[in-house]
């Protein structure tokens, strides 16, 4: 009788994005206890968040070792929301500002 076995992945291998992921999230902590403003505070937690995300999807839910059009069909939509959602927040702001003039040279 022959058996299947699927592929192992080394404890090693987890071992070392759990230490990863634990110092993102302590350097993602290091930017509330620096108490660090506006763009760069938000750009840098951003930044951590992406990052631990990436690897919490790519090794735990093992997205690394997927098919090329399983990534695409994960990861895709997604990405295109954000860039809908940026598009949405540009036209808001458009509206929102040329009523402003509007409103003001009446």
């Amino acid at each position: 009788m022959s058996q299947v076995i699927g592929q192992q992945h080394p404890i090693s291998l987890y071992l070392k994005i759990w230490a990863l992921l634990f110092v993102l999230s302590t350097m993602s902590y290091l930017v509330d206890y620096f108490q660090l403003h506006g763009a760069l505070r938000w750009t840098l937690i951003l930044l951590f968040m992406f990052l631990k995300a990436g690897l919490i999807i790519s090794v735990f839910m093992h997205l690394a070792w997927e098919r090329f059009a399983l990534k695409l069909v994960l990861l895709l939509p997604p990405v295109a929301i954000a860039v809908f959602i940026t598009l949405m927040a540009f036209e808001g702001n458009y509206t929102f500002f040329s009523r402003i003039v509007s409103f003001v040279t009446t």
